[in-house]
């Protein structure tokens, strides 16, 4: 099982090993002209020129360091206010009926309209305005999952027996029902990464405000479209970046949800007040 799920997620390491590491294994500058536009492949370019005579190869290189980091700001920031939020929703129906209420609103506007209303009308926003979208349009659904999830933890014995014991909210949410959503948060965080790679490449493909440079990967398919029959490679490449890392993402955390037949589930025990020993979690 370990090694099905290293290969899985393979193919997205080595394209986030080459973004991080693009812009120092680039033989010449992004913006460096080296041929006509929509040139084909050649010695001096091996997927070819983009619209400007570039290197393809070297934009790609250049373009995806800046889009998965923030994607990746996106799945922290997500998971943790959602992860949050849902155990506070089950631990104290009041709020949660607040927030439950708060999340059918977001759900039903159009993550798309929302990107549109947010980063026209905060035209300065950049990065902070692509985080807000995010925040906006993926904690209500992520929320929901882990609400879900910590019902369950927060039916067990040992939650109960820390309620009865006078334990504060912040105790109970971080101390007693996180712990015990490991798995929960680590699928969740695979998949609110890959709806932050969705994210940034909508706002980069409709040309809003963005600092995320010009030769980003989504950028690089909107400007190359025009030529994409002069030379496919200037369109497909960022295209087949942004997929791979998506599509591998989403098998690895797939995996990582199926728990292996007949494991053994295992009781931790830890200590509360008023309790001498109470099971924890079921791990597994």
């Amino acid at each position: 099982m370990t090694k099905i799920r290293l290969l899985t997620v393979l193919p997205a390491l080595l394209v986030v090993v080459a973004a991080a590491l693009g812009p120092t294994l680039a033989t010449r500058p992004a913006e460096q002209a080296v041929g006509i536009p929509f040139a084909g492949p050649g010695a001096d370019a091996p997927l070819g020129t983009d619209r400007i005579g570039r290197d393809v190869l070297t934009q790609l290189l250049y373009g995806g360091w800046g889009l998965l980091v923030l994607a990746a700001v996106i799945a922290v920031a997500v998971t943790a206010l959602s992860c949050v939020l849902g155990t506070v929703a089950v631990l104290r129906p009041r709020v949660g009926g607040v927030i439950e209420g708060a999340a059918d609103f977001a759900i039903l506007i159009p993550a798309v309209l929302g990107i549109l209303l947010v980063l026209t009308s905060w035209p300065d926003a950049g990065v902070y305005g692509l985080i807000v979208v995010a925040l906006l349009f993926g904690i209500p659904y992520c929320a929901r999952v882990f609400a879900a999830a910590a019902a369950g933890v927060a039916a067990t014995g040992y939650v109960e027996a820390a309620q009865a014991s006078g334990e504060t909210l912040p105790h109970l949410v971080f101390r007693e029902v996180i712990p015990n959503l490991r798995e929960v948060l680590a699928a969740q965080l695979g998949l609110r990464f890959v709806e932050g790679v969705y994210v940034v490449s909508t706002a980069s493909f409709l040309q809003l405000p963005t600092t995320l440079g010009a030769s980003n990967w989504a950028v690089m398919v909107r400007e190359n479209a025009s030529g994409m029959l002069l030379n496919p490679w200037s369109v497909l490449a960022p295209s087949l970046a942004i997929a791979v890392v998506a599509v591998s993402v989403n098998i690895a955390v797939t995996s990582f949800e199926q728990r292996r037949p007949g494991a053994p589930r295992r009781w931790a025990t830890r200590r509360t007040r008023g309790a001498d020993a109470v099971p924890d979690a079921l791990e597994g």
